[in-house]
């Protein structure tokens, strides 16, 4: 990666997490509830069984409104957990798992059920920033990417569909994608 395209990325993460941060908390709310809404509403989400979805950090999309609502709809969550050697798992998250904080300040259950990253069918996938062709930002430590990369060799993204939310805020007007970067399927913002 370029030095050049490197500083701009991180530009666009400063410039993105700052206007996300800048939302006052109940707009916040509210538009985490419009996120949603939309996602529950969708056939690809009511089609699921398994739904691999990020525990929200501050600022971020709340995903707490959507996992309780999937449970409620008897789907079973699972939630990102990371292990040595920068590999990222999903284990479930039930209504009684005992939570504790990893190394990044990211909530993750201490124990459950494991499932592999293929078996998911959608993804709620934590966004910094993202364009208008469905690039996404992340916080830069590629764990998503690493986790989904045989996405990468399909000609279309089938199984498991990668769904961003973010708030309409964090939307810039380009992102030059690196070779490795995967793609989402769709990203839902408080105006889709």
């Amino acid at each position: 990666m370029a030095a050049n395209h490197k500083g701009e990325l991180a530009a666009m993460r400063r410039s993105a997490r700052a206007a996300r941060a800048a939302m006052h908390p109940e707009q916040r709310a509210s538009a985490s509830a419009k996120i949603a809404d939309t996602v529950v509403r969708s056939p690809w989400f009511r089609r699921s069984r398994y739904i691999g979805c990020y525990l929200p950090m501050p600022d971020e999309v709340d995903t707490w409104p959507l996992i309780g609502r999937a449970w409620r709809m008897k789907k079973r969550i699972f939630v990102p957990v990371i292990e040595k050697k920068f590999v990222m798992r999903f284990r479930e998250l039930t209504a009684d798992s005992d939570l504790r904080v990893n190394k990044f300040g990211i909530f993750e259950p201490e124990c459950g059920a494991s499932i592999e990253t293929r078996a998911l069918d959608i993804v709620i996938t934590p966004v910094v920033a993202f364009d208008k062709k469905h690039h996404r930002l992340g916080m830069g430590g590629g764990y998503y990417d690493r986790a989904f990369s045989f996405l990468k060799d399909r000609k279309q993204l089938f199984h498991p569909k990668l769904i961003g939310v973010a708030f309409s805020c964090q939307q810039v007007e380009k992102i030059v994608p690196n070779p490795w970067d995967i793609r989402i399927f769709r990203l839902i913002d408080e105006s889709s």
